[in-house]
Parts: structure tokens; C-alpha cells; sequence
């Protein structure tokens, strides 16, 4: 009836298969001490890439589970460009994050966590952010640029206007409190702003009540899409109303305040070329825009209407 339970011909007792305990541990915690890896060029595969991560490793101190190399396990889907990279620890895994954007034959390769990272159990198998002491400038990366920048309190904010610099925007979503970290996503060719950017905040309290208070708010013709990068749009909990009321009164005072200040600046500009004697037909405005406005064509198109809207207040244009 158990034939298992019962001595088999050799004298030994037959059991049913159990997967040793190491492996089930390698298995529970291999969301954790996976990264993504994407942008590979065609010529990577899985030895140059297991042999590049593990000496970077190396380089920058990121290991942290004894001598040999921190890579176990990689796969490359070449198709798309992309491959998974497995560490032997949790920890190491937290390390690589800080690599995000390092130069892998030549190209600047994307650094995440995969898909199936699960921040809330990999929060109880060890660091979920990369190590204060990385060594980072040893493989070429900005330490500041977009390190730490990973987790279940980064932000994500979408709908930036392109001629908002990295400084305006920093001063916008440092309303709420300090940086840790600050990501301004650029085109790879032109270095333009691609209209989004990434933030985790040093007291990541004020991460919902700062995505709840930015998220919709009108900046030009564009609205802006702030919340969780990895969760989705949340709530603030009910302590944090006040809080966010307020918040959203002081962002709406700053953009109050800086649209004033345009549209004044506007008038006394033109006030001043009514005082002056007409010349000529033709009227040359100096110093109104600058180069990086004119390069997106929408921002021009629009850039001429308010100023044709302007100017025909005191004439016929021809």
C-alpha cells in the first residue's frame, strides 16, 4: 500500500524525491538576485556578458558574497536586445542597480529589476538598494546621477514639457522634500529632455502625498503624470490629506507666480517698443526665446501664435 515505506532489494528504503534545501532557497530568492540588463548590442552574448558584470562587480566593490564571480547564471534573448543577469546574492543584486547606464561594448546598456521583483519579499531577503560605499567613478558612472534610483518608492514623472531643465524640474519635485535620487531621461543621440523623468525621495513618507499632489497638474499645453514607477498610482492614507492640501495650494501659488511673472515681463517688453519711434515696418524682438524652444516644432507653432496674439493688440500685422 506504501511501497515506499518498505526496504527495496538492495536493503535501502525508497522515499519520495525532496529538492535540497539550497536549491528551494536558490529558487525563492531568484526574483531578487536577478537584474534586467537591455539595450545590448548584437554581438553580446552570455560568457561576454556573465565575464563583463562580474569584473565591473569587482571594480566598483559590489561584492559581497566572498572571492569568485558575482554572475551565476545569464540568458540573452537577442531578439530584443535584452538579458536577465543572475547574481549570487540578493545584496550583489541591489549593487548592480547602481550600474545602470554603464558602457557595455560600447553602448550604454539599461540596468532594472526584472518584471517578477517583488520589493515587499525581497524587502526580508536583504538590501534593496545599492551600497552607500560603491566605488562607481572606478567603471565611469556618476555616483549622483541615477544610482539608488530603484524600489518600490521610485517615481515616475511623465508629461514634462521639453524645454524644462533638469534644475526646474529638481525645484518642482523638491517642493515635497530632498532627493536621494534624480533621473532626467534623455535622447541617446541629441541629449534633448524626452519629456520624463525618474525620483526617489530621502524620506519616502512624502512619496504618495508628492505623486498625489503633482499628478494632473496643467504645465503649458502638456499635464504631468506623476506616481510609483513600480506600483501604479496609490492614495494618500487619510493622515496625509491636509498634508496634500496643502501641498497642491503651494504648487499652484508657484505656478500662479511664474505665469505672472511671464506675462508681465511680456507687457513691459512690448510697452517699451511703443515708446520707441517706428523706424520701420518690421519689428525685431531680441531675446524672447531661446535656441532649445524653437527645436520642437509644436513648442514654435505655438511660441508664433502668442506672439502673433500679442503684437496684433497694438496694430494690423501684416
Amino acid at each position: 500500500m506504501f511501497p515506499n515505506l518498505f526496504p527495496t532489494p538492495n536493503g535501502q528504503f525508497g522515499s519520495l524525491p525532496v529538492m535540497p534545501i539550497q536549491a528551494m532557497t536558490q529558487q525563492a530568492t531568484r526574483h531578487a538576485r536577478r537584474v534586467y540588463v537591455g539595450g545590448l548590442p548584437p554581438s553580446a552574448n552570455e560568457q561576454t556578458v556573465a565575464t563583463y558584470f562580474s569584473q565591473v562587480m569587482a571594480a566598483i566593490g559590489g561584492n559581497t558574497a566572498g572571492p569568485g564571480d558575482a554572475v551565476v547564471n545569464v540568458y540573452i534573448n537577442h531578439e530584443k536586445k535584452f538579458a536577465f543577469v543572475e547574481m549570487r546574492s540578493v545584496e550583489e543584486a541591489s549593487n548592480a542597480m547602481a550600474l545602470d547606464g554603464i558602457i557595455f561594448e560600447g553602448a550604454p546598456v539599461k540596468v532594472r529589476r526584472p518584471s517578477d521583483y517583488n520589493p515587499s519579499l525581497a524587502a526580508a531577503l536583504g538590501p534593496s538598494q545599492p551600497s552607500a560605499n560603491l566605488n562607481l567613478a572606478a567603471v565611469g558612472l556618476n555616483p549622483g546621477s541615477s544610482g539608488g534610483l530603484e524600489g518600490p518608492d521610485r517615481v515616475f514623472v511623465g508629461g514634462l514639457p521639453y524645454y524644462f531643465t533638469e534644475p526646474q524640474i529638481r525645484e518642482l519635485l523638491e517642493s515635497f522634500g530632498a532627493l536621494r535620487g534624480f533621473d532626467l531621461v534623455r535622447d541617446r543621440e541629441t541629449g534633448n529632455s524626452k519629456g520624463y523623468a525618474f525620483c526617489v525621495y530621502q524620506d519616502v513618507a512624502v512619496t504618495d502625498v508628492a505623486c498625489a499632489a503633482l499628478n494632473g497638474i496643467k504645465m503649458g499645453d502638456k499635464t504631468l503624470t506623476v506616481r510609483r514607477a513600480n506600483q501604479g498610482s496609490s492614495q494618500p492614507r487619510p493622515e496625509q490629506e491636509s498634508v496634500l492640501l496643502h501641498a497642491q495650494q503651494q504648487i499652484a501659488i508657484q505656478i500662479s507666480v511664474y505665469l505672472g511673472l511671464v506675462l508681465l515681463m511680456l507687457a513691459v517688453f512690448l510697452q517699451r517698443l511703443m515708446l520707441q519711434p517706428p523706424a520701420t515696418k518690421v519689428v525685431c524682438l531680441t531675446q524672447v526665446v531661446t535656441v532649445d524652444e524653437l527645436r520642437d516644432d509644436d513648442e514654435y507653432e505655438e511660441i508664433m501664435e502668442d506672439m502673433r496674439t500679442e503684437s496684433s493688440k497694438f496694430g494690423i500685422i501684416s
